[in-house]
Order: structure tokens, then C-alpha cells, then sequence
């Protein structure tokens, strides 16, 4: 499918609008109404096309952004691009896109992760919270844990709500992955009682933290 033009794409995406999904999608800060599975079936026929993605993802459309993002190269962006990117991409699904599918995989994710995290802007500052959990659970040589949850247990029971649950899902994860400070992380998710009362859904795991890491941990020790 390369040589796929921008108006095709655009107009597909718009036959593919859909009122009730996008009622759904905007209770949640995302302004489409395309089936995500559906727009992952534009994603495998289109393959990889980055002239494309970058022409969808200067559109500024939500559901055009999103499949920008499904056909990139990650690698093919260059630090200041993405930067560019993430203060632009303020629709939480496209904001967790771009992190997670594109940032992670790009060379540049650690500086990025370095230059974001004491950002002013609470939604960059989440991207850089969500990248330290990420190293946390993966790669924390080199990481300050303590210093992280210094900074946690200072911040973040009044900080914004997509760094508020960045900075949380990256407590819970120094209390899975390092016994040596899960003590610390229990007692800090104890203590600021950030999404205690989160409405769970029955088989899911609570964002709670302390209920998060003994949930993890339990299974994790469990007998095979």
C-alpha cells in the first residue's frame, strides 16, 4: 500500500467516524470516534510509511495522529521532533501512543526521559514519569530510587492527574521490582492514599499502590 496519499487516508478515517464511539472516547479528553481496532486494521494494510505518518500527524486529527503513530519509524525521529510532538499531543490516547509506541523505542528516549520529567508542563512532566517507570521495572542501573521516592512522597498527592498516576505507576513499580525499597513504597502509597478509592473493574488489579505491589508480588512468588 506505499504511495497511499494523505487525502485517501483522511478521507477513510472520516468514513470511519463513528458518533457513539466518539461520545465514549470523549468522556475520556479524546475527541474521535474511530473504532481503535478498526484504525489498527488501516495501520497493517498501510505498513510503514513515515512520509505518511508525518503528513497524518500534521493534519492535527486526533484519529490521524493516532494512526501516525501505528505506521512510523520511531527511530527516524529526532529528539527535538518528538519534544515537538508530545507538547502538541494533548488527547490522552494520543499522548500514550506516542510514549509508549514511539518514544520507548527511539534512541533518544533517555534524554527525552531526563529533559521531561522537571518539566513545568504537568503533562510533559507525566511522559517523563511514565519513561523513569519504565526503567524502574526494565533498566534502573544508575537510577536514584530513594531520590525517586523523595520526590514521589513530596509531589505527589497534589500533582495533576496524568502525573499523579505517572509518578504513581512508577512507586508501585520501585515496590515490585526492588524489595529493598518496597517497604518504603508501601509506606508512602499508605500514607498519600492517591487513588484509593479508584472505581476497579472486578478481575482488575486496584492502581492503589500498596494494593498494586502486593498483588504483583504475590503472584510473582506464587508457586508455578
Amino acid at each position: 500500500m506505499n504511495g497511499t496519499t494523505l487525502d485517501a487516508v483522511m478521507a477513510e478515517l472520516s468514513g470511519l467516524q463513528d458518533p457513539r464511539v466518539r461520545e465514549v472516547n470523549e468522556k475520556r479528553g479524546d475527541d474521535h470516534g474511530v473504532n481503535l481496532s478498526k484504525l489498527r486494521g488501516v495501520a497493517k494494510r498501510l505498513k510503514t510509511q513515515q512520509d505518511l505518518a508525518r503528513g497524518l500527524w500534521a493534519t492535527g486529527d486526533t484519529a490521524a495522529r493516532l494512526l501516525a503513530l501505528l505506521i512510523c519509524r520511531p527511530k527516524e525521529f529526532t529528539a527535538a521532533d518528538l519534544d515537538a510532538m508530545l507538547r502538541e499531543a494533548r488527547a490522552p490516547k494520543v499522548h500514550d501512543w506516542l510514549v509508549n509506541y514511539v518514544v520507548r523505542k527511539s534512541p533518544h528516549a533517555e534524554d527525552l526521559r531526563l529533559a521531561w520529567t522537571g518539566d513545568p508542563d504537568p503533562v510533559v512532566a507525566s511522559a517523563g514519569w511514565a519513561l523513569t517507570g519504565d526503567r524502574v521495572a526494565k533498566s534502573p542501573d544508575g537510577l536514584d530510587l530513594a531520590g525517586l521516592l523523595d520526590t514521589i512522597e513530596a509531589e505527589m498527592r497534589d500533582a495533576p492527574d496524568r502525573l499523579q498516576w505517572a509518578m504513581n505507576s512508577t512507586l508501585a513499580q520501585i515496590g515490585i521490582v526492588h524489595p529493598e525499597h518496597r517497604g518504603r513504597a508501601l509506606r508512602i502509597g499508605e500514607r498519600l492514599e492517591v487513588l484509593k478509592d479508584y472505581p476497579t473493574p472486578p478481575n482488575c488489579t486496584s492502581p492503589f499502590a500498596p494494593i498494586w505491589i502486593n498483588e504483583i508480588v504475590r503472584r510473582n512468588e506464587a508457586p508455578a
